[in-house]
């Protein structure tokens, strides 16, 4: 004589529910990401709080956009190969960000830039940088 297993009774609902819950969390982790943007484009900061990186990943956000306050050149940062745990918010890292073109001229790692906005592709040609919001040119 024998009965059905946990497993075999329960076993869809709790893998369909773990799937849901993925997916819930993929769109919470999308909708914070492009709050931030909006407002990082819209008022140019507050930079806090911000998404966490790995929330960021989990959205689809790989690159992070730089711009270095002394030559004024927009960098992406692949978010995927930061040495820093992924429960580290984005803001964070503004501090670690150096421009290598302006270190060179001053012969100091010059460590002055601002957090734009999170990107799902690098800087290119078919998609150029952000523009602050409205009418930077």
């Amino acid at each position: 004589m024998g009965t059905k297993s946990r497993e075999t009774i329960y076993g869809g609902v709790v893998r369909a529910s773990a799937e849901r819950a993925a997916e819930v969390r993929k769109v919470a982790d999308r909708l914070a990401c492009e709050a931030w943007n909006k407002r990082m484009l819209a008022f140019q900061g507050p930079a806090q709080p911000s998404p966490a990186l790995g929330d960021a990943l989990n959205a689809g956000y790989c690159y992070l956009e730089v711009m270095c306050l002394g030559c004024e050149t927009h960098q992406t940062v692949a978010l995927d190969i930061v040495r820093r745990p992924k429960t580290t918010s984005i803001h964070e890292l503004e501090r670690y960000m150096r421009c290598k073109g302006c270190s060179e001229v001053r012969g100091y790692p010059f460590k002055r830039s601002r957090l734009v906005a999170l990107r799902p592709t690098k800087i290119s040609a078919g998609d150029p940088r952000s523009i602050w919001w409205p009418g930077e040119r």
